[in-house]
């Protein structure tokens, strides 16, 4: 990849996020057992990962086919912005929206090393200023204690300071700052942990570290198998004299002025206050006795929305009780259109939905999993970019819990109706698996789509507006009519042999026509083919086709 003028690449960014990623992935259930700060409510982690997850999807899909570091830069801390939980994840969002519009800003010519200290002292400070009432022994002392190392061996170096260093300094610190959290702050000695959130910097630095040196960063005895902390929930609140509830939302509010009017209201509400943004959106959350009082304030001051309220006694409750209630077998699809999407809730899945420009978070496809409420949990992502982000919230759920969670690798809408036909409850976990996905294997799949731009396909060169034949992926042939490329794409499948079609039409106005018109082509053509017409309103693709 081209390396841009700062001396940051693309490349290096993509496989951080997905290194960082994965370890809050497998850290996260060790996070959650450290929370006892501000609330002992156990999702730090959760929430970390999250956060973080979403904005590294996002970054990734907005690279997909380019080499703008700088778009991918502001879609990550957009993304981190919108999808921000709990009071850990909204202030990692900040810091991560600190540091990606730093690098943004990067001159040509930059030393790296300056670019990124810079950055790292930049995020710290949004990070204290997003809080209401900054408390040190949290995640704000590491960051603080990350930010001035890498600052000083800037400053202090008599050459040129590399990015591995500078990581590796700033990582050494956090994990030092993070050992010291109990002797800050009472609560965290109290039940001998160190700060939760902090931890989870430590695991986004060192992911940092490893990526720029290959190393696996060392961490401080004892932070890695601490033990799930108990929590006493009396009957009504989660800690005596504490507020009760946990209050978020997305805000839309174009003047700064009410935003710190909003800051004011919601302070004297509670406590935990933290307001991250700018640009128009801003993300608050706080905790409170009062709820709405405190969604009033923020109807004064803007719009809100994507409003969440947790009553924390309920929430400890959840998990207390949450691997014991676990029963039976569910399904999640990921879907592409509104068709398919009441065609797999129909066969009893649950479903995420997706679109054009818009796939699936692994937050999302957690968060279905989560919600199923079962032992065991089969995933379909229906879509080859999904694919990581199912495998990344299949592993996360198993670490989180007893649930099994399988990943079957459906490739296409098709392939996901084909397995969920055959998806029998009643068998045991492990053959149910192995049905669905022998299935889904053995249905050969197809497509067709019209070009939106010039290009060059495996089927040869194409212009802007030929209808182009899909076969297991790949372009397989170029046409100007869609029934005759459609009908060439059904011929191919079925030459390998089949006796079940499936046609599945999207949302254009012709394409349940264009359905029908290759159903009766099949059946005049095949004669002892069975042919099945859906509307699956999907975008984009007139027509999706499987033959099994």
């Amino acid at each position: 990849m081209e390396q841009v003028p700062n001396g940051i690449r693309l490349a290096t960014v993509l496989r951080f996020v997905d290194v960082a990623t994965d370890a809050l992935s497998a850290a996260r259930e060790e996070i959650d057992a450290l929370n006892v700060y501000p609330v002992p409510d156990g999702d730090t982690g959760t929430n970390m990962f999250l956060t973080f997850s979403a904005a590294r999807d996002a970054v990734r899909e907005a690279s997909e086919g380019g080499n703008d570091l700088v778009a991918g830069l502001a879609a990550f801390r957009r993304a981190a912005l919108l999808s921000a939980r709990g009071n850990s994840g909204v202030i990692l969002s900040q810091m991560l929206g600190a540091l990606a519009h730093r690098l943004e800003r990067a001159a040509p010519g930059e030393e790296t090393a300056h670019v990124m200290a810079d950055a790292m002292r930049l995020a710290t400070e949004a990070s204290y200023e997003a809080v209401a009432v900054p408390v040190e022994g949290t995640i704000l002392t590491v960051a603080r204690a990350a930010s001035d190392r890498a600052v000083a061996l800037v400053r202090d170096a008599e050459g040129p300071v590399t990015p591995s260093e500078l990581f590796t300094a700033a990582a050494a610190a956090a994990r030092e700052a993070l050992a010291l959290t109990p002797t800050q702050l009472k609560v965290l000695a109290d039940a001998g942990v160190v700060d939760a959130g902090g931890r989870g910097l430590c695991v986004v630095l060192d992911a940092a570290e490893r990526v720029l040196t290959g190393r696996h960063p060392v961490s401080e005895p004892g932070h890695h198998k601490t033990p799930r902390i108990p929590v006493r929930v009396p009957e009504d609140e989660l800690s005596e004299g504490g507020p009760s509830y946990e209050v978020m939302f997305l805000l839309d509010a174009a003047d700064e002025a009410a935003v710190g009017v909003l800051r004011s209201e919601l302070a004297a509400l509670g406590d935990s206050l933290v307001v991250v943004g700018g640009e128009d959106l801003w993300n608050v959350h706080v905790h409170v006795d009062d709820v709405g009082a405190a969604i009033e304030a923020g109807i004064r001051a803007g719009r809100p929305h994507r409003i969440r309220v947790t009553h924390f006694a309920e929430q400890v409750a959840e998990h207390r009780h949450r691997d014991a209630s676990l029963t039976g077998r569910k399904v999640v699809a990921v879907t592409f259109g509104d068709g398919l999407r009441d065609l797999f809730a129909a066969a009893g899945a649950l479903v995420v939905e997706a679109g054009v420009g818009r796939r699936p978070s692994t937050g999302e496809i957690l968060a279905a999993i989560e919600e199923s409420g079962a032992a065991e949990v089969v995933v379909m992502p229906n879509d080859p970019d999904s694919l990581r982000v199912a495998e990344i919230a299949a592993r996360t759920a198993e670490d989180g819990g007893q649930v099994r969670v399988a990943v079957i690798p459906t490739q296409a809408q098709v392939q996901g109706l084909a397995a969920i036909a055959v998806h029998e409850p009643g068998r045991s976990f492990e053959q149910d698996v192995l049905e669905m996905t022998a299935t889904a294997r053995h249905a050969r799949h197809g497509a067709v789509t019209v070009a939106a731009r010039q290009a060059f396909t495996t089927a040869g060169p194409c212009e802007v507006g030929d209808v182009l034949g899909v076969i297991e992926g790949d372009f397989a042939i170029i046409g100007s009519d869609l029934f005759e490329v459609a009908s060439g794409v059904v011929g191919r499948l079925l030459g390998a042999g089949g006796e079940l079609v499936t046609l599945v039409s999207g949302c254009d106005e012709h394409a349940a026509a264009l359905a029908e018109r290759c159903a009766a082509w099949v059946e005049e053509t095949y004669p002892l083919a069975d042919v099945v017409v859906y509307e699956g309103g999907q975008e984009r693709y007139p027509l999706l086709m499987s033959v099994e």
